[in-house]
């Protein structure tokens, strides 16, 4: 397929829907071929694409109104190319509706499909332009209007009610604010937001994470921010920014990150930790390993910390034992449906019994490389019980020599609303405008 912007968009739905990579690496890879393109090209097919995912099964309701064919039976790059050009006409202003039309259909000819099928495309695209005004949705069960599996929203139902289920949903639709952690070491937050709106960016200091910078509107490239080739700033949402408060006090003994990923919280932690403190951190992905590499380059802060390949238990056998250890544990991700859409599709309700099984494993282990009147800190991206407060209820029972400690104690006094009953955190997207985090400090007796 010609790689124009909608037949790389296309073609990166076609690929992210055979082989289920998360949709962000799809698009990186799929977007390769227009690395020289011009940027508002790319970010229009990158649109595009996180777009139809977050949409899927609305766009899926509106063409099933108006094909005699069922989808079940079309090809991947037919349906694709059709929930490309109704997202266009129904939830892109700025495209004008012909383009939406001629410019998907000529990705279709491109792809060299047949007369019959580009006509068809094209016929169904128009009858949806002429008739938009009956696709509002508003009568739709909200698993629908929302674009979320029904399991995920009886779940929620059931949970939080009907209209905060609707509400996390709705709220779910929206694109989140893009979030920096400032290293306040190297640039003050009102200077930087004052170098942002001399730039057209707008910006404000978040209100929880007191590093925090949110820019409202911004849809560039993050590597043309101020600061970014100096390493003044993380990628990271102001909940995720909050997990690493939780360690504190800092001391000068070593710290562990049990599950460091791409190494948003261990490079938190580098700089919260005194010199003095050694900090390592495990991540037995090499590819991940690698990028983590380089956020610690970026960021001036390979000299701080030491990366361990392997999984957590591997280090069980050492002598070495810490003051603090941060399990940011492998998780469902409900959570950050908002910022990463495709996970309400990659899961199933029994997920949740696989994750939590992991969970408890990785406290275990923790447990044992923890020294007396260490620190745990436990933590997921995600709002499901089965994998917050039921973890530690489970762990605390199998491990009675470490106790709940408040985590109000150990934030700033603005995060007070998100601090649970009993002195956990916890974030919504519906409640706080945050991703949906959970973070309990532990203390080993």
């Amino acid at each position: 397929m010609k790689k124009n912007l909608r037949g790389a968009a296309i073609a990166i739905l076609c690929e992210w829907q055979q082989n289920k990579q998360p949709v962000e690496q799809a698009c990186e890879q799929g977007l390769a071929d227009l690395a020289h393109a011009d940027p508002r090209d790319r970010q229009l097919a990158w649109a595009l694409v996180l777009g139809v995912v977050r949409q899927r099964r609305y766009l899926d309701w509106v063409i099933g109104k108006f094909s005699k064919h069922p989808l079940s039976k079309m090809k991947s790059l037919t349906l694709q190319a059709l929930r490309v050009g109704v997202y266009q006409l129904l939830f892109l202003d700025r495209v004008p509706a012909s383009a939406a039309i001629n410019e998907t259909v000529k990705a279709l000819k491109a792809a060299k499909q047949p007369k019959w099928l580009t006509g068809f495309v094209n016929g169904l695209l128009r009858n949806v332009d002429r008739k938009r005004a009956e696709l509002s949705g508003d009568t739709l069960a909200v698993a629908v209007r929302y674009s979320h599996p029904d399991w995920l929203v009886k779940r929620w139902q059931g949970s939080y009610g009907k209209t905060r289920a609707e509400d996390i949903c709705r709220v779910n639709n929206t694109l989140p604010p893009l979030t920096l952690r400032l290293d306040l070491s190297l640039a003050a937050i009102g200077e930087y937001i004052d170098t942002l709106r001399e730039k057209g960016i707008e910006a404000e200091a978040g209100g929880y994470g007191p590093a925090a910078v949110c820019l409202t509107g911004y849809r560039g490239a993050v590597h043309d921010l101020p600061g970014y080739d100096q390493g003044w700033f993380q990628i990271q949402d102001e909940a995720a920014q909050l997990v690493s408060l939780l360690l504190s006090p800092f001391t000068e003994g070593g710290y562990l990150d049990g599950c460091a990923g791409l190494g948003g919280k261990t490079t938190h932690l580098a700089r919260l930790l005194p010199e003095s403190a050694r900090l390592v951190a495990v991540e037995p992905s090499e590819s991940r390993r690698k990028l983590l590499q380089e956020n610690l380059t970026r960021l001036q802060l390979s000299d701080r910390v030491t990366v361990v390949a392997g999984e957590l238990a591997d280090l069980a056998n050492g002598a070495e034992r810490f003051a603090g250890i941060l399990i940011d544990a492998p998780c469902s991700g409900l959570g950050v449906v908002r910022r990463h859409p495709d996970i309400r599709w990659n899961r199933k309700e029994q997920d949740l019994a696989r994750y939590q099984s992991q969970q408890l494993e990785l406290l275990a282990a923790a447990a044992t490389l923890l020294q007396p009147q260490g620190v745990l800190v436990y933590a997921t991206c995600s709002m499901e019980p089965e994998e917050d407060e039921q973890v530690i209820d489970r762990f605390l029972l199998d491990h009675p020599a470490f106790a709940i400690t408040g985590a109000g104690k150990y934030l700033p006094e603005s995060c007070a609303e998100l601090v649970n009953e009993r002195g956990m955190l916890q974030t919504a997207p519906d409640l706080h405008g945050l991703d949906g985090f959970f973070a309990a400090r532990l203390v080993k007796g």
